[in-house]
């Protein structure tokens, strides 16, 4: 399957003070560079055509982390739709033949997974598809505007839902966008999205599951939740948070919910034995540190002593006489894990992402997964390990150091 994308970044950013949101840095990277980084990754999609506004198309073509999947910078209109009409002319226009299916994302959902992609090209098929969550607020029809405003009726929740980005349909079908997305704006009628210019023409739109991590910035405010669902690389911290919340039911509130972060790195030594989530890996050597240098062990501790207000490990075990050297980090974590339950913190989901050039890890992810979870005292269901190489930049990449960074969902007692 041959998939193209356009990915519409060309808002004014009006409710961002008028800065262009798609460069602004969200949890290390351009808010951009997320969206672009998981189309890059996925080996269906073949290209991408980027659309911004015309003031910024120079600047884009020469940002170094444009990925070489992006075949063309394209200028985009007064609106969205405007936008994303002159993105999928671009890649009618451009060489080879037309994709099996043609995906429009927003730039300003940098959420992007490889798993919502497979599920959404999986269900294209010869129609169309986009990714929807269910809604939890009570939905009411609206009469009059403003301060006038008034109840007129009720819309049951299951029969309505939340649409997201990318929305996919299959390329049989692009000349008919084309056509009718010209037609509505010539009549000043804008669509809200592409999945209600595809109903109009007649294409049945099938819904998958969506993922909260694909929050759309529209302003300031949703900076901070947009870190925190970042900051890991984890693909699924926001459905994981609806469930969470979900599961505990009466029993907790959003205020009870914590999140921590745990980020760890160490160079690597020229002897030992190398220890990462409490595995072994006889044919590396060992990171240096005080510790055994179990940077997974001790990013996981950090991440539980900041989500309960804890402090930081450094601070409860020292580099200093105070901490035996060469101590087992698994010894450091289990008692990390008594004072934070002790505290009244509960945690429900981990995930890691481990940064390193060698040794390969992929084999060893399940079994590092199960030493965490009996360690934490969590189902190994909910520990989501992943290995990265950093695109071999940086310490890590260059195999001088191994870094792991930690996102941790868990429930204060008492809050």
């Amino acid at each position: 399957m041959l998939v193209d994308v356009v990915l519409v970044a060309a808002g004014s950013g009006t409710r961002m003070g008028g800065t262009d949101k798609s460069l602004i840095s969200v949890a290390g990277a351009p808010l951009l560079r997320w969206s672009l980084d998981a189309l890059q990754a996925h080996p269906s999609v073949r290209r991408v055509v980027l659309v911004t506004a015309a003031e910024r198309v120079h600047a884009y073509g020469s940002l170094s982390w444009i990925p070489s999947k992006v075949t063309q910078i394209a200028t985009g209109g007064d609106s969205r739709s405007a936008s994303v009409l002159a993105g999928l002319t671009a890649l009618r226009e451009g060489p080879g033949d037309r994709a099996d299916v043609i995906a429009v994302h927003d730039a300003a959902r940098p959420g992007l997974s490889r798993e919502l992609l497979d599920r959404l090209f999986a269900a294209c098929s010869s129609d169309a598809s986009a990714p929807a969550l269910p809604l939890s607020d009570s939905i009411v029809r609206v009469q009059g505007e403003g301060t006038n405003r008034v109840r007129a009726g009720s819309v049951p929740r299951e029969t309505a839902a939340a649409v997201q980005t990318p929305q996919c349909f299959a390329g049989q079908h692009l000349d008919r966008m084309i056509s009718e997305i010209g037609t509505l704006l010539a009549g000043d009628s804008l669509p809200t999205d592409e999945t209600s210019v595809l109903e109009r023409i007649g294409v049945i739109v099938h819904l998958v599951d969506g993922d909260a991590r694909l929050r759309k910035l529209t302003d300031s405010s949703d900076l901070p939740v947009m870190e925190a669902l970042l900051s890991s690389g984890a693909s699924s911290v926001g459905g994981r948070l609806t469930e969470i919340a979900n599961a505990l039911g009466a029993r907790a509130s959003l205020a009870s919910l914590r999140v921590g972060f745990g980020d760890d790195v160490h160079p690597v030594g020229t002897s030992g034995e190398l220890r990462l989530g409490g595995v072994h890996f006889p044919e590396s050597p060992a990171l240096t540190g005080h510790s055994d240098g179990d940077v997974v062990l001790h990013a996981i501790a950090d991440a539980l002593l900041g989500a309960a207000n804890l402090g930081d490990l450094g601070r409860l075990f020292p580099a200093t006489d105070a901490t035996p050297r060469g101590v087992d980090s698994g010894d450091l974590l289990r008692e990390v894990v008594q004072r934070t339950t002790a505290a009244g913190l509960t945690p429900h989901w981990i995930e890691l992402t481990i940064t390193a050039r060698s040794p390969r890890l992929a084999d060893r992810l399940p079994e590092m997964g199960e030493r965490i979870a009996a360690l934490v005292g969590l189902p190994a269901s909910s520990v989501s390990v992943k290995a990265s190489t950093g695109n071999l930049i940086g310490d890590e990449g260059a195999g001088r150091a191994v870094r792991c960074t930690v996102l941790l969902l868990a429930e204060q007692r008492g809050a």
